[in-house]
């Protein structure tokens, strides 16, 4: 029989935190989520890699840049990922924020294209909420301002808690100054872990049943199932 102290569940819940990634994994440029016709439908067609070290690529980059930049694209979420896309292109092909910025021309800042090529380096599960439109892109700019796993704890409650841009600018804000990403939500409404979930009648009433016979709330039941089920 396993002793299974708080202790050891700690250590696991440490463990699995590590092994969920914060940042993004694949390459720099690459469309991902925006070529993935599952997410994007048919506009993954026109979906563009942005390669840093193809400097026909880079140029294409840098004009996309301008034009997100300057408004002359359309304003919907894939072509913001685009844009996203494009500057964390040039970044990396031009070796700096500044230089990225004096590669795209007027109009464009230091802080338009590190905003930006932020949101480019999200791990795939938020870029693709972006790419379906639940996540807005400018609220992915501020989730994007927060690291480790606070960053996806607060793209998962901006869903969950229908935050708006300025109240997910507000916790991003908070997170930074120090404030846990718990209490910050808190500020918000928002309770960190709170889902609302359907399930079948039989599963309903199989929860409830053993919640009841073992005085415990129906959420610590599924806590554990879903720990063992990803511990797996």
């Amino acid at each position: 029989m396993i002793d299974d102290r708080p202790s050891d569940r700690s250590r696991r819940s440490k463990q699995r935190d590590r092994s969920i990634p914060t940042d993004r994994e694949s390459p720099v440029g690459a469309p991902v989520i925006r070529g993935d016709e599952s997410v994007t439908g048919q506009r993954a067609r026109d979906a563009v890699q942005f390669d840093p070290n193809d400097p026909e690529r880079l140029a294409d980059a840098a004009e996309t840049v301008q034009q997100f930049a300057t408004g002359t694209v359309e304003d919907d979420h894939l072509y913001m990922l685009r844009g996203a896309a494009a500057c964390a292109a040039l970044v990396r092909g031009e070796g700096s924020y500044k230089a990225a910025a004096e590669r795209a021309g007027d109009g464009v800042t230091v802080s338009f294209i590190r905003k930006w090529a932020r949101v480019h380096d999200l791990p795939r599960s938020v870029r693709k909420q972006v790419a379906l439109g639940k996540i807005a892109p400018t609220a992915a700019k501020h989730i994007a301002r927060v690291s480790g796993q606070s960053r996806l704890l607060l793209a998962w409650a901006t869903l969950d808690g229908d935050l708006t841009v300025r109240e997910v600018r507000s916790v991003a804000s908070a997170v930074n100054n120090g404030t846990p990403i718990e209490h910050a939500l808190t500020e918000q409404g928002v309770a960190l872990g709170t889902l609302e979930v359907r399930l079948s009648p039989a599963t309903y009433r199989m929860l409830r049943q053993q919640a009841s016979i073992e005085d415990v709330e129906p959420g610590e039941l599924v806590t554990e199932a879903l720990e063992a089920y990803f511990d797996e």
